[in-house]
């Protein structure tokens, strides 16, 4: 997490902003963010505005949000993951402006979800750049990057947690620089930018029309959210593991059961064919292909997604 990095670094911190506690879990609680968890148990002061927009739904939280930020006399704002659109005051406020710790290597993948996409789109590599927040959407000037590859097997979740670890180093090597007088803003090109627009739940459906090797790549990028929905025999699963197999004799329609055994459920794809090796019933736990056909008699000629 960024907010320990730069704790953890000496940075004074006047003021957290986060986002307001969401219900989680089976009763449905309120459950503060680990940002608004850290926070508190190191006595830092905390806010959790639904909207920064003076203009906005809930004018009375922004307004209460700007008193606090001016107080604060900050010399710069971090942000990371935020999920609020900064309103231009807020650019304004601090000293230095607001540095975002953006989780790919602008100009490629502007946007709500950067790592959703670049997993999708089979990226080799991806990483962390820092850039100097304008009213632009992810347009500003980049001040430090590093980069990650993207492993075969790598999931959205997996390749988060490499970046968020990279981030909270890169952003306090940033900030000891700016100190310093030492940061170079460069401006991006405008060559290569790409937009990560933001996931939506229905684009999770496996469309088993497609190669196998892109199916692959979504279900790699919807994990852990949304998942990659699909059907099996008409019950609803979700798909979280998959690997590529050998087409020679998977005839039929794509989304057709070709083999099932401990190691996978191989399924015809439009090109090629996939082995699932892990799944999810509605209301149960990820398994193991080898668990799930304990519960679930899969046989060849069985189809996923609608039936043909």
């Amino acid at each position: 997490m960024a907010l320990e990095r730069l704790h953890d670094a000496g940075f004074e911190i006047a003021l957290v902003l986060t986002q307001p506690d969401r219900p989680a879990g089976r009763g449905l609680k309120l459950q503060p963010s680990p940002v608004r968890q850290f926070a508190l148990e190191h006595g830092l002061p905390v806010g959790q505005p639904r909207s920064l927009r003076l203009d906005g739904k809930y004018p009375e939280e922004a307004a209460a949000a700007k008193a606090a930020i001016e107080r604060a006399r900050a010399d710069v704002m971090v942000v990371a993951a935020y999920g609020l659109i900064l309103p231009q005051w807020v650019l304004d406020v601090p000293r230095l402006g607001c540095l975002n710790i953006h989780a790919s290597l602008l100009p490629r993948w502007r946007g709500a979800a950067p790592i959703h996409r670049a997993v999708e789109a089979g990226d080799r590599e991806t990483g962390v750049t820092i850039m100097q927040m304008d009213a632009g959407l992810d347009t500003g000037d980049m001040l430090l990057a590093a980069r990650v590859p993207i492993d075969a097997h790598d999931t959205t979740g997996t390749v988060h947690d490499k970046l968020a670890a990279l981030g909270g180093e890169l952003v306090v090597r940033a900030l000891k620089l700016a100190a310093e007088g030492g940061l170079e803003p460069v401006r991006q090109p405008a060559a290569g930018a790409t937009y990560a627009r933001k996931v939506d739940k229905a684009e999770a459906v496996v469309d088993w029309s497609q190669p196998a090797e892109v199916i692959d790549r979504r279900i790699r990028a919807f994990d852990p959210v949304p998942g990659a929905s699909t059907a099996l025999a008409g019950e609803p699963v979700k798909l979280w593991r998959a690997e590529l197999v050998d087409a020679a004799g998977s005839e039929g329609a794509p989304g057709r059961v070709v083999a099932a055994s401990p190691s996978g459920i191989d399924v015809r794809c439009g090109d090629g064919a996939l082995r699932i090796t892990q799944l999810q019933r509605a209301g149960g736990k990820r398994l193991a292909a080898a668990d799930f056909l304990r519960g679930f008699d899969v046989q060849a000629g069985m189809n996923f997604g609608p039936s043909t």
